[in-house]
């Protein structure tokens, strides 16, 4: 029972390094285009063409 001293501190700590985390993230445009990043992946316009 004397850890639930230390450990709900130490969790109530991590979700709210996570929240900040995650918000942090929505406030600097980390999800603002998903779409275009899921096409990025399929295009191969970084390939050069083979050589003869």
């Amino acid at each position: 029972m004397n850890m639930l001293i230390y450990l709900i501190p130490i969790a109530l700590f991590m979700g709210a390094m996570g929240l900040m985390a995650f918000l942090w993230s929505l406030r600097s445009g980390q999800y603002d285009d998903l779409q275009g990043a899921a096409w990025r992946v399929l295009s191969d316009d970084d390939i050069d063409p083979p050589k003869p």
